[in-house]
């Protein structure tokens, strides 16, 4: 918590000081919880169903032979909780087959009602996306099947692995592979222990297999949104500080360079206005990760006194525009030096330095200073 304070700290300090210089860091797997009425689905499709019962010894086992297979459909409605885990309430039907005999294939009226729960396998392994298109989601369920026919009812227990396919934040597509398995007398006919051959075959499960395919449709807040990276956060800002520490410590140095011309000044009749010498002097101007805005107008103060030099003795100024090797690539650092340079290049221009008394040069990523983050600057001098 102590961590999570601290980062918000310094997020509220960052927006203030490097307002829109700064993207702030999110999790890849951490978000933020939503209100109950968000995230929620309904589901309406086609279902194909092929049963396999307990007492049948005999038939073509192919799912999709006339001897098994008969089509119905199914409407669902359900909720995720996070990301990762949700919830499902299906109502399936309405026809099915009753497998006897080789000639004996029925088809009667029947339903499951299931409730499952869902884990999303993409979001659980890869990171919310919420664009992401496609979604693998194992599930599994308990539910009543009832057989409407032979009025029996029997408990289901209900696996599967639902495909869903993303078009937008309201629509999808889904696709559904399933199996549903029931007690033995669920079809209507009791199992038989002994088949034809006089062998003891001991079945007890009515076995439903099936698929089914249609559309998803989303309701309420379907988005989730991602929480800050604490760690990152921390890492960025510290890097903020240090760069103001360096310019701190520049302008320290160049404080220390006066006050010891000063000292070695020869006493004179009268006084004499000592104006500091800036020849060979650099100035840093900083800036923050990725951005050709400066990060502090401090740093502008040592570069005006250095200006009004300029200004003063018609001297040439080197603007020398750098980033660090360490973000970004060679041709982006090259490009993002050169936009500093021209940002200080402005500057100069608006205190009254000549376009023509400036010479501007770019050296793109570097690794010239530790930390590696006082290398995002542009340093000024007389030439």
């Amino acid at each position: 918590m102590r961590k999570l304070m601290l980062a918000l700290a310094f997020v509220g300090f960052t927006a203030t000081a490097f307002a829109q210089e700064t993207t702030v860091p999110v999790s890849k797997y951490s978000v933020s919880t939503n209100s109950f009425w968000s995230n929620w689905f309904v589901t309406v499709g086609g279902d194909f169903n092929a049963m396999y019962t307990s007492q049948e010894d005999c038939c073509n086992k192919n799912p999709f032979s006339v001897d098994r297979g008969t089509f119905g459909f199914d409407v669902a409605v359900g909720k995720w909780f996070t990301p990762v885990i949700g919830l499902r309430t299906k109502f399936q039907g309405i026809w099915a087959k009753q497998v006897n005999t080789r000639d004996d294939h029925h088809s009667y009226k029947n339903f499951n009602v299931h409730e499952d729960v869902m884990f999303n396998l993409h979001n659980l392994f890869g990171g919310y996306k919420a664009d992401r298109v496609w979604n693998i989601i194992p599930y599994f369920g308990l539910g009543y099947a009832h057989n409407l026919d032979s009025h029996n009812g029997e408990f289901s227990y209900n696996f599967g692995l639902l495909n869903n396919f993303r078009i937008n934040n309201r629509l999808g597509i889904y696709f559904d592979v399933y199996t549903a398995w029931m007690e033995g007398n669920f079809d209507g006919a009791t199992p038989d222990a002994w088949n034809k051959h006089g062998k003891y075959t001991a079945r007890h499960w009515d076995k439903m297999v099936g698929a089914s395919l249609g559309l998803t449709i989303n309701l309420g807040k379907t988005t989730w949104e991602k929480t800050p990276d604490v760690a990152a956060l921390m890492a960025m800002n510290k890097e903020q500080v240090d760069a103001l520490n360096a310019s701190l410590k520049d302008q320290q140095d160049e404080n220390a360079r006066l006050r010891d011309l000063l000292a070695n000044q020869k006493p004179v009749e009268k006084v004499v206005e000592v104006k500091p010498q800036f020849v060979n002097i650099s100035q840093s101007v900083f800036f923050n990760i990725g951005s050709d805005k400066i990060a502090s107008r401090k740093d502008l103060v040592n570069v005006k006194e250095l200006a009004e030099y300029a200004v003063e003795n018609n001297a040439k100024v080197i603007v020398t525009g750098y980033a660090d090797n360490k973000t970004g690539s060679a041709e982006f650092n090259q490009a993002l030096s050169e936009r500093r340079a021209n940002t200080v290049v402005e500057e100069l221009v608006n205190m009254g330095v000549s376009r023509d008394n400036i010479v501007v040069e770019s050296k793109g990523g570097v690794d010239a200073i530790s930390p590696f983050s006082y290398n995002r600057r542009v340093t000024v001098k007389i030439q």
